[in-house]
């Protein structure tokens, strides 16, 4: 049950009775390859005291080649988090896939001042179902009901050209 197969449209390897890759006329294909990277950066900053999730400015766009491929969304934003309150960042997707929670991260607290922490946010998109575009937006709120303005990225884009960035990596399942 191990080897390499050929077909008229296809050339399989298996190991262990399992396949484990295939090249056809759409090229290779192995669970875990890379099929296709976007990335998207600006540098605009959204501000506000809401308790309530709301949207960024922070978006990106992939349209996948795979229905059932796996799509790695990858958010790097520096965030002022407001003072005396948790700071909660969530991802969601819209287009050929609405989900309204693909994960939601919420550890940012500062106590007295103010700072800045720049956060890497991984997220894992299984189940899209789709080969339409799907559009990735980073929702944030703040804990509690005191303190004062959030900062997502934070308010200091005069002295960059990149604020934040998100990068979609689709890989076969």
């Amino acid at each position: 049950n191990s080897g390499i197969f050929y077909s008229a449209d296809a050339i399989k390897f298996s190991t262990g009775g399992t396949q484990r890759a295939i090249i056809d006329n759409n090229g290779l294909s192995a669970s875990g390859h890379v099929i296709q990277l976007v990335e998207a950066t600006g540098n605009t900053a959204t501000s506000s005291t809401s308790t309530s999730y709301i949207e960024t400015v922070i978006t990106g766009a992939i349209t996948p080649l795979k229905s059932d491929s796996v799509i790695l969304v990858d958010v790097s934003v520096p965030i002022w988090p407001p003072q005396n309150s948790y700071m909660h960042i969530q991802l969601r997707s819209s287009g050929g896939n609405t989900n309204n929670d693909i994960g939601t991260w919420g550890n940012n607290y500062m106590n007295e001042g103010y700072g800045c922490f720049n956060v890497w946010l991984p997220y894992r998109h299984t189940s899209h179902s789709t080969t339409s575009a799907i559009t990735y937006k980073v929702f944030c709120r703040k804990q509690s009901g005191s303190g004062s303005n959030w900062y997502c990225p934070n308010n200091n884009t005069g002295n960059s050209t990149v604020s934040w960035a998100i990068r979609m990596t689709e890989v076969l399942a």
